[in-house]
């Protein structure tokens, strides 16, 4: 059986987006290239790869296998690539991170340093809900993963690089702000909750469910700018990373309730299957982002000195 790179990436391409147009357009090249590269694929194959139901395209058994074998062996040759330009005192390559929605708002900026040191490294950022995350784990599509909850079914290395508080807030002048608070306290509040799933409400709803604490759920939404407007606007209360809110959190016309137990203490975690041998730039970059976010994470901590508790 013979096979080209160029016959691997068009493939992948196709599986990734479900479409020859999409496959295309990622690949820039003309769709009856793409056509023909895989029909000329698949009878190397001798099975068919994929097959199309109304517009979209499905990968076959005999695709999925192949879609596997594609990533890893594309994996391994760009991992040698990058070895072999780091033996030549060169540095570039390309670096995939996929990331869970709450770390878009401190990931950016730990990265602005990265990029100012190695500028001829490419940085491609998925930024996805959690489950969307585990879904492209689980398929080892990128380098590496960053979420605060990594699932405990899969054989992972992980990294805990930064903390991850998970704080209860309210409207700005709300009547418990400024007052210690126990859970019991909220018993007759509204809570907007992210949606199940995300690594928010897993950690809240244990917490919940260790103090036999049933919250009143108003609204579930996916977003944490989305929350932060519905609490501003007297809907209800919310849990949230403390990442999400402003160094103000007045300025978002919010408030952080002072209540016991909180803030909920996790950590943001760099993951990657056990045994994954991470490229020379994925393992500079793991480097660097625990370095990097542990400076800043201190230089944060001494800005908060002294705000006060349920306004900060």
């Amino acid at each position: 059986m013979n096979a080209t790179f160029r016959q691997l990436r068009l493939f992948l391409a196709l599986a990734d987006h479900g479409s020859i147009t999409a496959a295309a357009e990622a690949c820039h090249v003309t769709q009856p290239t793409v056509s023909m590269q895989l029909r000329e694929f698949a009878d190397a194959v001798g099975l068919p790869l994929y097959e199309q139901i109304g517009k979209r395209l499905y990968l076959t058994a005999a695709g999925e296998a192949l879609a596997e074998t594609a990533r890893a062996m594309l994996n391994e040759w760009l991992a040698f690539e990058q070895a072999i330009d780091a033996m030549k005192g060169l540095e570039r390559g390309r670096l995939r991170v996929a990331l869970v929605s709450t770390a878009k708002y401190f990931v950016p900026r730990l990265l602005g340093s990265f990029c100012a040191e190695h500028p001829n490294i490419e940085i491609a950022l998925e930024v996805l809900n959690r489950d969307g995350v585990v879904a492209r784990l689980r398929e080892n599509r990128d380098d590496l993963y960053i979420m605060s909850m990594p699932p405990e079914n899969l054989d992972l290395e992980r990294h805990a690089f930064l903390p991850n508080p998970l704080v209860v807030i309210a409207p700005e002048g709300h009547r418990l702000a400024g007052h210690g608070l126990e859970l019991a306290d909220l018993a007759a509040e509204r809570f907007i909750l992210r949606e199940r799933g995300s690594g928010t409400r897993l950690a809240c709803d244990a917490h919940f469910a260790r103090n036999a604490f049933v919250p009143e759920v108003r609204l579930e939404l996916g977003s944490n700018e989305a929350i932060k407007q519905a609490v501003a606007g007297g809907l209800g209360l919310a849990v949230i990373s403390r990442h999400a809110l402003a160094a103000r959190p007045a300025d978002d016309q919010l408030a952080i309730l002072d209540v016991a137990d909180f803030p909920l203490q996790s950590s943001w975690f760099t993951l990657h299957p056990r045994g994954k041998r991470l490229s020379p730039v994925a393992a500079v970059f793991l480097g660097h982002l625990e370095r990097t976010a542990r400076e800043w994470s201190e230089r944060r901590d001494r800005r908060k000195v002294g705000e006060p508790n349920a306004q900060s």
